[in-house]
């Protein structure tokens, strides 16, 4: 099989590792096959596909579609990132946890969020070239989002080992303005396809 799909602790999240055939010229490996996901458990028809780059010190996130759901395969191309999950299902027994991965040019790795979590990610280098493929289209109309450093999810961003402080950090507008999880839980909204 050309991949190897490592499930997490939180059901859904998947670590995928592609099979990398390497020499002397370079290298070759499959970032996607219907086939073979459906066999390591991931079933989902992507219909976007999306490339940010950015410099390190970024962080996107946490987003997510509150109608119009998108699950999402996540990799880096060039660069590096600390790539970030938080469980959104109400009726989850992982409601309000967190999973983080690192992803980069050189392990090639990518991570499958289904629909119903937030994600975003932190750029450990300049020039990170971050990929995506969604199961949705971006809907701006339903875009939403916890914020990133919110106490209740508390996620260990672990800027000590990666060389970073909050005071190094760049965010856009919108995601220094993100709802709390304690917001969007007592909003009783669910996310939905």
């Amino acid at each position: 099989m050309p991949f190897e799909f490592e499930h997490c602790n939180i059901e859904g999240l998947v670590v995928v590792t592609p099979k990398v055939f390497g020499d002397n010229r370079g290298f070759f490996l499959e970032t996607y096959s219907k086939k073979a996901f459906a066999e390591g458990g991931i079933v989902a028809e992507f219909v976007q596909d999306n490339h940010s780059k950015s410099k390190r010190g970024v962080l996107r996130g946490l987003h997510f579609q509150k109608r119009k759901a998108q699950g999402k395969l996540v990799r880096v191309t060039a660069g590096r990132v600390l790539d970030v999950a938080v469980d959104l299902r109400r009726h989850s027994p992982t409601f309000g946890k967190w999973k983080s991965v690192e992803l980069s040019a050189e392990n090639k790795k990518m991570f499958y969020i289904p629909e119903g979590f937030a994600h975003g990610f932190l750029t450990l280098e300049d020039n990170t070239e971050f990929q995506y493929k969604c199961t949705d289209d971006y809907a701006p109309e339903y875009d939403s989002g916890i914020l990133w450093n919110d106490s209740d999810v508390n996620i260990d961003w672990k800027f000590a080992e990666y060389g970073l402080t909050e005071a190094d950090l760049d965010f856009s507008e919108k995601d220094k303005k993100q709802q709390t999880f304690r917001c969007f839980v007592e909003s009783g909204e669910e996310i939905r396809k």
